[in-house]
């Protein structure tokens, strides 16, 4: 219910609202002091409240309990508030402030004494088509203002079209249906309210864009030609399936006097096919206004109730030839003369037939009337000025251009962007070409420039926690990595890549380095007492165990644990070696293939070398390498053969890093 129907609320309920509401006579959030309820609807209840900081009256809207106590909804019923508030244009109601004050959540908004398109349709009945399409102008300017802010309306009927006293024509409520969304409980009263609006997609998939509220129009236009709505029935399903399975009638099937002009609008707008329709709202109001244009003036309209609020009645002067000449409703129009006219009688016939001045200077009055109408409804019309391209200009050279054009300037937050250079232009709303009142406000989005992220220090903690902390960071995590580390704790975070301290993008991928502790090392092949000693040296407590086996005396052929395994420092490690024999000449030989005339080379010492140097060094004397890490050194730790051992070409020398 929007804030301009507490005096028809009032006058229906026939008693006082406000004596057993709790928030009358309670200052807000230390800010609103709630004077009165206005009135009372299915999510909301709109009270008239005064702003003590800029004394002001507001029409407070405040959430139903239930709602509020949504955390999803509170979310977003925030988040659509602040997009609203953005929204500058004169046929919106104007969303000052948005808060919550313990388990009270509000809007502020404009306040606008008057009534609703839906009291009109009560009071009148149907509209002739051509002031149907000047209130529809209106209302599709403002949905257009929405439509390229990116806001979608999702609840448009005639209860949330608002009518000044003098005249104007504001739409109230944007935003509020997304955040309903948010909540999980049911809102069958809600659905009722809406229905006869919604469209097929809406019904659905619970889906909603700009056409969507481009339908809803085409069902308002509808209702206001024909006094009805397209589709009736007894459940609110029953109007759901027909919406998703009908085609919307057209107006002149119900009210023949409706033109084919406005038959075709509506067609267009109540497409069932989403693409089949305008648009935008933008789109529609072109339409609209051509329709507008080529539509015959008419004074006859077929309701006969009270006229729209800031209105006067169109006044209709005898034309000298016996045609009538009509007044558009749009113009301002002189007070209606009242003509009283009467027989007359024989003798009361004037004597003379030839020229007669009365019937001439009522012609003459006429089109005196008529021309000072349009030159005070010309002089009348709004001065219009097209909104200049400002993206990319700084913030004075911005002000200057608006000023320049007689706007006004209105800075919203700024947003980061990677393009666009900090400080410069990023959008306007309305956008570029788009035409303005003189007078009008341009709200203008500043560039943060492109968005960077410190790195956070995750060093130290687990895995887990650091995943965390880097999402917090509105970064995202990439690999995680294990790496052998005897000085950071086992399963904690060594390092991170990119480090930390760095300027990344949002939402870049951080690599997580986490320590595996202890790593086993692989020892196999080594000599026994290089192997015991390596290992005593790490912190192990090594046993040895020697078995017969085929493989070179004295090295390891097994170890436990595992090489590579992850294990804690000082655990017990059983490596396995060949049997030393005492004649490891005739092991080396064999003793039926030993030859006289076989060559041997002496293998050189290559410990302490690079691995990069060692390697080349022994494959140019014929010796094959195999290199095994045993940390993440370059040096070679270890050998096998010993240094100045003798061995034929071809033989295969083990290096240990």
């Amino acid at each position: 219910m929007g804030p301009c129907q507490w005096q028809n609320a009032r006058k229906l309920s026939g008693v006082d609202t406000t004596t057993a509401d709790p928030l009358v006579g309670r200052l807000l959030d230390g800010r609103y002091r709630i004077e009165s309820r206005i009135a009372r609807g299915g999510m909301a209840t709109v009270y008239l409240a005064l702003d003590i900081r800029l004394d002001r009256t507001v029409a407070l809207k405040v959430m139903h309990r239930s709602l509020a106590e949504d955390p999803a909804f509170v979310r977003r019923f925030i988040g659509e508030a602040k997009s609203v508030a953005s929204l500058s244009h004169p046929n919106v109601v104007h969303v000052f402030d948005q808060g919550t004050d313990n388990d009270v959540v509000y809007l502020s908004m404009e306040y606008v004494p008057g009534r609703t398109l839906r009291d009109i349709l009560r009071d009148r009945g149907r509209l002739p088509a051509r002031e149907a399409l000047e209130l529809m102008i209106p209302v599709l300017a403002a949905l257009g203002a929405a439509h390229r802010a990116g806001l979608v309306h999702r609840d448009v009927k005639p209860e949330n079209v608002l009518m000044t006293d003098d005249g104007r024509v504001k739409v109230v409520d944007f935003g509020l249906a997304r955040a309903i969304e948010a909540t999980n409980q049911t809102r069958t009263g809600v659905m009722i309210g809406t229905i006869g609006y919604m469209a097929p997609e809406q019904v659905t998939t619970g889906a909603a864009d700009v056409r969507s509220d481009v339908y809803a129009a085409g069902i308002m236009l509808f209702e206001l030609v024909t006094g009805q709505q397209p589709y009736d029935g007894e459940t609110p399903m029953s109007v759901a399936y027909r919406h998703v399975h009908d085609t919307v009638p057209t107006p002149s099937s119900v009210a023949p006097e409706v033109p084919p002009l406005v038959d075709t609008l509506v067609a267009h707008a109540t497409a069932r096919e989403p693409q089949d329709r305008p648009a935008d709202a933008t789109a529609m109001l072109v339409a609209a206004v051509d329709a507008h244009r080529m539509l015959p003036r008419t004074t006859t309209p077929p309701g006969t109730g009270p006229m729209l609020p800031g209105t006067n009645p169109t006044t209709v002067y005898a034309h000298p030839a016996g045609g009538p000449v009509s007044g558009a409703r749009s113009m301002p129009q002189p007070a209606p003369a009242h003509t009283m006219i009467q027989p007359r009688t024989p003798a009361e016939e004037p004597r003379r037939r030839g020229f007669r001045p009365n019937g001439f200077l009522v012609a003459l009055a006429a089109v005196m009337v008529v021309a000072v109408g349009l030159t005070g409804w010309y002089f009348a019309q709004p001065e219009l000025v097209t909104v200049p391209d400002l993206i990319g200009k700084n913030v004075a050279e911005a002000e200057k251009t608006i000023a320049g054009r007689g706007l006004l300037m209105r800075q919203a937050d700024g947003k980061h962007d990677e393009k666009v250079a900090e400080g410069l232009v990023l959008s306007s709303d309305p956008a570029a070409d788009a035409e303005l009142e003189k007078g009008s406000t341009v709200t203008l989005v500043l560039s943060l420039g492109p968005e960077r992220i410190v790195v956070p220090d995750v060093s130290g903690r687990s895995s887990n926690e650091a995943r965390a902390a880097i999402a917090k960071a509105g970064l995202t995590v990439g690999a995680v990595k294990r790496l052998p580390n005897q000085q950071v704790e086992r399963d904690k975070v060594i390092r991170t890549s990119p480090q930390v301290g760095e300027k990344v993008r949002k939402s870049a991928k951080i690599n997580i380095f986490v320590s595996a502790g202890l790593v086993m090392p692989d020892v196999g092949g080594m000599p026994k007492d290089e192997a015991a000693g390596f290992l005593g040296g790490q912190g192990f407590q090594v046993q040895v165990n020697e078995v017969d086996d085929d493989a070179e005396p004295c090295t390891v052929i097994a170890q436990s644990p595992k090489a590579k395994s992850e294990v804690d420092k000082g655990v017990p490690v059983m490596i396995t070696v060949a049997r030393c024999q005492t004649d490891w000449w005739q092991w080396f030989r064999g003793d039926n293939e030993a030859r006289d005339d076989q060559q041997f080379s002496v293998v050189p010492g290559v410990i302490g070398k690079n691995i990069n140097d060692a390697k080349p060094e022994l494959e140019a004397l014929g010796f094959k390498v195999r290199v095994n890490r045993l940390s993440n050194g370059g040096v070679v730790q270890f050998q096998r053969p010993l240094p100045n051992s003798e061995r034929p070409p071809g033989s295969v020398v083990f290096l240990w890093q």
